[in-house]
Order: structure tokens, then sequence, then C-alpha cells
């Protein structure tokens, strides 16, 4: 997944300031780590030349099985062979009981008929 990003990439994610393959890999495995049974539902939102934004909302327990929705913004920037050469993110957590779960396809890419999140009014 790292080399879809430029080999200098600068990534802001919440208020952690990266820049460079290394540093991205390093930093998603550390949040792949924390943030357990992850899905993502991700909708563009804007775009425009070489830049996209996009909205998204993930659900997520910690390992003391804690569950949380996550609602965010971000914004990329794209060099000319199409890598991501910056991203920058927006991203506020919100506790949530099990039961309020709204993502509930097994592990892996979310399902066609899976509704976004206009149709599940997020």
């Amino acid at each position: 997944m790292s080399l879809a990003y430029t080999e200098d990439s600068r990534w802001r994610n919440r208020d952690v300031f990266l820049q460079g393959r290394p540093a991205i890999v390093s930093f998603l495995q550390g949040k792949w780590a924390r943030e357990l049974d992850y899905r993502l539902i991700k909708e563009v939102w804007a775009f425009r030349e070489n830049r996209i934004a996009v909205r998204f909302v993930y659900e997520w327990h910690d390992a003391e099985g804690r569950w949380f929705r996550s609602h965010g913004n971000e914004n990329w920037l794209f060099d000319a062979a199409g890598l991501m050469a910056e991203r920058h993110a927006s991203i506020n957590d919100v506790p949530i009981a099990e039961a309020e779960r709204l993502f509930r396809w097994p592990i892996g890419r979310r399902p066609d008929d899976h509704p976004g999140l206009s149709a599940l009014g997020l």
C-alpha cells in the first residue's frame, strides 16, 4: 500500500505530522494495531485536477472492546505520476455501543450492496 505514496509524501493525521514512506508505514502499522476490526466507508466530496477531497466514517474497537465511530475528511494531492504527495486528515472519534454499529460486513472489502454514508444518514 505504501507504494501509492511518493517517497517524500507529507501527511497530517489528526495531530500527527509525517513525511516519507517509512514514517507512513510505521504510523499505519501502529494505527491498525490499535484500531481493531476496522470497517471503513468513504465518499468523494470534490475533485479537480490533481486534488481530491473525501469524507469518511469508520468503525473499530480498542483492545478493551470499546467501540468507536470515527468521522473525518481527507484532502489528497497527487503528483504527475498519480502518487499521493500530500494527505491531510481531520478525524473525530465518537464512542458507540456495540449494538449501535452500522458496518457489519466480514473483514475485508465492503460489499457492493452495503449502503454508503449518504444512504445511512451519516
